[in-house]
């Protein structure tokens, strides 16, 4: 792809702001998402589908935090590391790995919920009236009905991971093995590394696809809901439901919100950088490559968030924290 005649260097910004964001990010993380788990798992007896979206996504998060660290050293000592050193691989592969199948994993969950509480609300309502189409009864009462259900939530959770790992995997395997085998003679914060190559950097692209489209799935349940929030704005059993229709709206609120800051910026970008990242100008090329680390870290900074989202997502996790809380507090 060009990159030989460039020389690509590290800023104070990626050699210093960067590893301290995300120690920091991995300390907040691990302790907001291992409660997070231990309440999901331990302390709600009865689990709903979105429960079991949500214990998936933490899992996802567990996993980009522990990246963090091989993430945080990469950028501290990338520059003064030879590729062939041991150091280099371990770092290179696992927090690629990690960070990647994670954010696939969490995209897809952050879909499943959208589409699981949009499913929630139609099939209360569409599958009771009489002047349903059969094409709603049938998509909305017997297909999209399936995202609440539990046992099917945990298949879905399954399936992801088994769809992300197999594709996944083998990209990085090839990267690391093949893509980066020629740059044993440079150091383990290279060009190929950050730009990648024949294989990674049309995966790179597809992934970023990949984001767009989790974009529009929840763009497309928020649309069709308010839609069908205005369709039945004149009738009396609004009233009786407002809660319920809150309760979506601000889920996919939520969801929404998330993809727009922590991943919509990294999906714009991505085509941007790859169109430019041919240049022979190897100061325009750290920039943009500056660029995207501090765009991926963006991204990666939700899986931190995310526990104080739950508080917004789930009622039942928000009343069990107020709860254990309380009682840490009480006097007795």
């Amino acid at each position: 792809m060009g990159y030989n005649s460039t020389h690509i260097q590290q800023s104070a910004a990626s050699l210093i702001v960067l590893p301290i964001i995300y120690i920091f990010l991995c300390i907040l993380g691990l302790l907001g998402n291992i409660l997070s788990q231990w309440v999901f798992l331990r302390k709600i007896s009865r689990k709903t589908s979105t429960h079991m979206y949500l214990i998936n996504l933490v899992t996802a998060n567990l996993l980009v935090c522990s990246a963090m660290p091989f993430m945080s050293a990469y950028f501290m000592e990338g520059f003064n590391w030879m590729y062939s050193s041991t150091k280099c691989k371990v770092v290179n592969f696992l927090g690629t790995l990690f960070l990647h199948v994670s954010m696939f994993v969490s995209l897809t969950t952050l879909s499943c919920i959208a589409i699981s509480r949009y499913a929630t609300l139609m099939k209360k309502d569409l599958t009771q009236e009489e002047n349903a189409s059969f094409y709603e009864k049938v998509f909305y009462g017997r297909i999209l009905k399936k995202f609440c259900q539990p046992n099917f939530a945990k298949k879905v959770c399954g399936f992801i991971w088994g769809a992300v790992l197999a594709t996944v995997i083998p990209v990085i395997i090839y990267y690391s093995a093949v893509e980066l085998y020629e740059e044993n003679g440079k150091m383990c914060y290279n060009e190929v590394a950050e730009c990648g190559a024949g294989v990674s950097g049309p995966a790179r692209l597809v992934g970023t696809a990949f984001i767009g489209f989790c974009f529009l799935v929840v763009l497309l349940s928020y649309y069709s809901f308010v839609s069908y929030l205005r369709k039945i704005r004149k009738s009396t059993s609004i009233t009786k439901k407002y809660s319920t229709y809150c309760s979506v709206k601000r889920h996919l609120s939520v969801i929404q919100f998330l993809l727009i800051i922590c991943f919509l910026p990294y999906s714009i970008f991505m085509p941007i950088f790859y169109a430019l990242n041919k240049t022979n100008d190897s100061q325009q090329l750290g920039y943009l490559v500056e660029i995207k680390n501090f765009l991926i870290c963006l991204a990666a900074a939700r899986s931190s968030t995310d526990p104080i989202i739950f508080l917004l997502l789930d009622k039942t996790f928000k009343k069990t924290l107020y709860n254990l809380f309380r009682k840490a507090n009480s006097p007795h």
